[in-house]
């Protein structure tokens, strides 16, 4: 995607809030709000995973610790929620990455709340319902988005 289909994308997308704020009186504004964000993060995900990956990739080099797997990036997918939180590089031999579509993240409380858990799961879609996790690959980074 070239610069000027991204900025139609992001007319598009502020169109679209625009008329549904202005359409839909009752809709709460902290759940639209979130749908747009979680838009915005999967879009975000998805035009920027290449470069997040390489640059993962070239850090991880600086500091000693590269790997000879295949890595890329894919949302990270909450179970209950259909919603990107954010994304993920996998690790893994090539075929068995190439089957990973997002990580799936489970949260818990561990030892009434001392420790919280996040446990991130490769799997082969971005269905939070129909999906199988990949053996073999695992989750090499996170990734965080400012929102």
């Amino acid at each position: 995607m070239n610069f000027r289909s991204g900025k139609k994308a992001v007319v598009v997308a502020a169109m679209a809030s625009f008329i549904m704020v202005n359409t839909m009186p009752n809709v709460n504004a902290s759940i639209l709000g979130d749908v747009l964000k979680v838009g915005g993060i999967g879009y975000l995900v998805d035009r920027y995973a290449d470069e997040l990956n390489d640059f993962i990739n070239a850090l991880t080099a600086k500091h000693g610790v590269s790997s000879e797997y295949a890595t890329k990036v894919v949302p990270i997918i909450t179970l209950g929620s259909g919603g990107y939180v954010g994304a993920a590089q996998v690790s893994g031999p090539q075929e068995l990455v190439d089957q990973c579509k997002a990580a799936l993240q489970l949260e818990g409380n561990f030892m009434s709340k001392t420790f919280r858990v996040k446990a991130l799961i490769p799997i082969d879609s971005k269905n939070p319902t129909n999906f199988s996790r990949v053996q073999g690959v695992g989750v090499s980074a996170q990734i965080d988005v400012k929102i």
